[in-house]
């Protein structure tokens, strides 16, 4: 199994930044299974929807919405970060860390961003 926990998210103004975190913990066997990680996030009466991922060799996608504004990153195979820029306040929403593995998917348990007005 693999336990992915989150940090960062919180409350803050329109154009203002935030910085997720997560880190993957585990087996040696299944972290070596990891080919992607990525965030996502879900606001109220929306679907969640892909924000950003990241591959182990360092390929990157974005959302078109989040395109300039937003950075995906990773120390090692086992930890992302989304560094959030010029925040809007459509911005808001549940964020969950995402881990691919061969065969898997796992998530986090999501935090909350807030961009106020």
């Amino acid at each position: 199994q693999v336990q992915l926990v989150e940090s960062g998210g919180g409350l803050v103004q329109a154009g203002g930044s935030l910085r997720l975190s997560c880190a993957a913990s585990g087996s040696i066997f299944n972290i070596a299974r990891i080919n992607t990680m990525g965030w996502y996030r879900q606001a109220p009466g929306h679907q969640r929807e892909l924000v950003a991922g990241i591959t182990n060799d360092g390929r990157t996608n974005y959302a078109d919405s989040v395109k300039g504004r937003f950075t995906i990153s990773r120390d090692n195979v086992k930890t992302v970060y989304l560094q959030m820029n010029s925040l809007k306040p459509e911005d808001t929403a549940v964020y969950y860390c995402n881990v691919r593995a061969k065969g898997d998917d796992y998530w986090g348990q999501g935090t909350q961003v807030t961009v106020s007005s």
